[in-house]
């Protein structure tokens, strides 16, 4: 369970754990925001970023969209718990009112990030696109830092299962959204950058601006110095075993899904041979997203209501390896439509569970979005390795059949270590 620090007087709002259930316009509005920063994330790496690293270097795209991604997700990996920290500290006082720790870096990022994908955009090297790219993953992850930390501060507990089950949602519908954007209402690379630029701002800031965001105190803001902030990017397994388990448990179900993911767009293309390459891939985006969507919010109420969190997160573990294996064994267009489905159930469950299981298991309420970033380290550092492990596997030790089969084992064995964690039924 979330702790607290002990202190002669009642903890702030801010700090308290929350006992009020959250109502269907706090829900509407977190979704909507999960959803534009979501799409600012997924349109590029899934359809832009490889449409424009093909046109600058065809000879050589695979590499060279490795390196464009694993640059930002590097830069993710730093942003995101440095972000949520300095949320953590974070005291606006302006004209005698008190605002939030939490919305000025949702509303700072979404802004800053769509500027970022205009100026992605205008790029015609491959230096050029990584350098926006970088900056873009800086800004969104800065935003998805106060974004993460908001479920914790605002949801009971007894809540979490099925709120997480609506946050995770975006992140597969984001995929849909903006491969629909990009692809059928827009046309053009820098039109689509564009496009996602607008629906980044539009989703994501009636959430900052129309919902409520407890102040923090002075007297209750941790010390914000260097040494420390550095420092507090490492969380003890020692001290708190149960938090280790559950982030290498999220890194490596992370991994596998960073290996199905990455080259999808190639597999089509290559492995499959699909004459609509583009076209299939939203056909599977859509397929995903519904068997997600299906999910999601049903796994995360079922153990709202049993108390129960590990026996979920291994079943989704088990159905998404099912899923990678049918690809490996049998990399055809309807066997990547079944994966496809089995693939976003298992995911929708996964999702929903283990990020109520995760705010469980945080070690501090003073530094939940630290620590939330700290966890979110283990989303973004598979998107650095995964491309270097990929590349290598596609192109000398198999190809995509090995790929998918070590999905599938990657993502077992991250599923199965939930039961080292002790606190958690």
């Amino acid at each position: 369970m979330t702790t607290v620090d002990p202190t002669p007087t009642s903890l702030p709002a801010a700090l308290a754990e929350p006992d009020v259930p959250v109502r269907r316009g706090w829900i509407a509005l977190i979704f909507a925001a999960n959803l534009g920063v979501w799409m600012a994330f997924f349109t590029p790496i899934q359809v832009l970023l490889p449409q424009q690293v093909e046109r600058i270097a065809p000879g050589d795209k695979e590499a060279m969209l490795a390196v464009v991604t694993g640059l930002g997700a590097l830069a993710a990996v730093l942003a995101n718990p440095l972000a949520g920290a300095l949320s953590d500290r974070t005291v606006l006082r302006l004209a005698g009112l008190e605002f939030g720790r939490r919305h000025a870096w949702t509303a700072g990022g979404a802004v800053l990030g769509a500027a970022a994908l205009v100026l992605l955009a205008q790029q015609r090297t491959v230096a050029g696109v990584a350098l926006a790219w970088v900056a873009a993953q800086v800004c969104f992850n800065a935003m998805l830092a106060s974004l993460t930390a908001a479920i914790p501060d605002r949801v009971p507990v007894a809540q979490r299962g099925g709120v997480s089950g609506w946050v995770g949602i975006p992140q597969a519908l984001g995929l849909v959204v903006g491969a629909v954007l990009v692809t059928a209402l827009v046309t053009g690379n820098a039109a689509g950058y564009l496009a996602s630029a607008v629906a980044v701002l539009l989703l994501s800031l009636p959430f900052a601006l129309f919902t409520p965001d407890d102040p923090l105190p002075r007297a209750h803001r941790p010390a914000l110095r260097l040494r420390e902030l550095v420092g507090g990017m490492w969380i003890s397994p020692r001290r708190h075993p149960d938090f280790a388990w559950a982030w290498i448990t999220r890194f490596l179900v992370q991994l596998g899904n960073a290996f199905g993911t990455l080259y999808l767009l190639y597999f089509l293309t290559d492995g499959v041979r699909h004459p609509d390459p583009e076209g299939a891939l939203l056909v599977l985006i859509l397929l995903y997203t519904l068997g997600m969507m299906v999910t999601a919010v049903i796994a995360g109420r079922l153990s709202d209501r049993s108390g129960r969190r590990k026996v979920f997160v291994i079943a989704s573990g088990v159905v998404m390896a099912v899923a990678a294996t049918l690809l490996a064994v049998a990399p055809v267009w309807p066997m990547a439509i079944v994966a496809a489905l089995l693939l976003g159930a298992g995911y929708g469950v996964y999702l929903s569970v283990d990020a109520a299981l995760i705010t469980q298991v945080l070690p501090r309420a003073t530094d939940r979005a630290r620590d939330l970033g700290v966890i979110n380290i283990a989303n973004s550092a598979p998107q650095v390795l995964g491309p270097a492990l990929s590349a290598p596997i596609v192109v000398h030790l198999g190809g995509y059949p090995t790929l998918y089969a070590a999905t599938a084992a990657v993502t077992l064995l991250g599923s199965a270590l939930v039961l080292k964690i002790r606190s958690v039924p």
